[in-house]
């Protein structure tokens, strides 16, 4: 066992987390097993069952089971979270490592295209990138990966600034190591850590961002079972049927706590030993 993975073995908050996603890919794995209910399938005699021991979550309008719906839902929302964290991360962390290492006219481009980014808020414009393309989940996508990379960038960018100062990445030019190895087999290593853990707050952020824009009509599409599309199916049924509205609203709630007591027990074990 890596002394990375002792420490992160160690952290009640990481294994908190970590456990909690577990339970969630279980479902996932599990729920299209053993359930007896279709996602998609319709079933207008069933409408707004409350829960109960057939429907543990109750039912939809269209008497679908929000508990199948909630498990198959979480496909979607998995896949667009970890897609638009993770891709943009690569594209931030690879344009943050060259402003770092050339510095000069390099740096000064690459980061005045990333303040110019960096000045507009966040949602203004993923909102506006996806009003322009219309909305789905590829748009989705495209919208994520034109703005997420920006904090990889400048996290990544800071810290190969300290490190090839370093004696020995100076010790590596002067033995004539190409920029490309010293900057991928040297400098990355030392330099994601930051990088990695910022990313499980950001997925906490992106998913409840997907979930908003589906709530306004711009991420996924029905009849999808996003958790997002959940809640703005339940909003005419609030009164009634208050399940359709709070199990959604957990669900994005759960993987919230876990990516965020997941990125605590990274954040614990990287943590440089002083």
């Amino acid at each position: 066992m890596t002394p990375l993975i002792r420490r992160f073995v160690r952290s009640p908050a990481g294994i908190g987390g970590l456990a909690m996603l577990l339970a969630l890919a279980a479902a996932v794995v599990v729920t299209p097993l053993i359930s007896p209910y279709d996602p998609y399938a319709l079933d207008f005699g069933n409408a707004l069952m409350p829960p109960d021991a057939a429907h543990w979550f109750g039912t939809d309008n269209f008497g679908r089971d929000i508990f199948t719906r909630i498990v198959a839902g979480a496909v979607y929302d998995l896949r667009l979270a970890t897609t638009c964290v993770f891709g943009p991360m690569i594209l931030g962390i690879l344009i943050g490592l060259c402003a770092g290492y050339y510095g000069g006219w390099v740096d000064d481009a690459l980061m005045r295209i990333t303040d110019i980014v960096w000045a507009f808020p966040f949602y203004v414009l993923v909102l506006t990138i996806v009003g322009v393309l219309g909305p789905g989940e590829g748009n989705l996508y495209i919208a994520f990966f034109m703005v997420n990379w920006i904090g990889y960038a400048r996290i990544v960018r800071g810290e190969t600034q300290i490190i090839r100062r370093l004696e020995y990445v100076q010790a590596l030019t002067i033995l004539r190591f190409g920029p490309a190895r010293t900057m991928l087999r040297h400098i990355l290593p030392n330099a994601v850590t930051p990088a990695v853990v910022y990313s499980m707050s950001d997925l906490v952020l992106t998913v409840q961002a997907v979930a908003a824009l589906s709530f306004f009509g711009l991420g996924v599409q029905p009849p999808a079972p996003e958790w997002g599309l959940l809640i703005v199916e339940s909003v005419d049924y609030m009164r009634d049927a208050p399940w359709m509205t709070i199990f959604p609203g957990l669900a994005i709630a759960w993987v919230g706590v876990a990516f965020a007591l997941l990125g605590e027990g990274l954040a614990t074990a990287m943590k440089p030993k002083g």
